[in-house]
């Protein structure tokens, strides 16, 4: 993986944010920024804005306007969640979000049937070895995702 070194949430969104310019996409960006605020720290008691180790967690939650419809959560532990066109990429590493946002919006991605395990799978592949497969789990296909089908 030669990926570049995302440090934190904030250089993540900002790589996100270059990847838009790129592909003239609109984003809209939501931060959640201390420990009372991010989605996995719910048992942070209110007002706790700090973790227990004194650092401060910041999430960002992103919106890639267009087709494919994309959304990115960046975790403070340093993961993602992505969703394109309704399917969810879960465990993502953050440094690896840019080069898959690529793969996405290069065409690089693509949807391929298979007989075992059953089904219709959106693979992302990666610079490298990395690739990402998941499940397509509604029976019909968006556009996108019908557009991008290899045999």
């Amino acid at each position: 993986m030669n990926h570049p070194h995302l440090a934190s949430t904030e250089a993540a969104v900002m790589a996100i944010r270059e990847l838009a310019r790129e592909h003239t996409l609109e984003l809209t960006v939501t931060d959640d920024i201390g420990a009372d605020q991010t989605s996995r720290r719910t048992s942070a008691g209110a007002f706790a804005v700090l973790d227990p180790d004194g650092s401060l967690p910041h999430e960002a939650f992103i919106e890639l306007e267009g087709s494919p419809a994309v959304t990115v959560r960046l975790y403070p532990e340093g993961d993602a969640k992505i969703t394109v066109d309704g399917v969810d990429f879960d465990d993502i590493p953050r440094d690896s979000v840019p080069a898959f946002l690529r793969s996405v919006y290069g065409g690089l991605a693509y949807v391929k049937g298979r007989v075992f395990p059953p089904g219709q799978w959106l693979t992302v592949p990666l610079p490298g070895d990395e690739t990402y497969k998941e499940l397509i789990l509604r029976n019909t296909l968006s556009p996108w995702l019908a557009r991008n089908v290899r045999s």
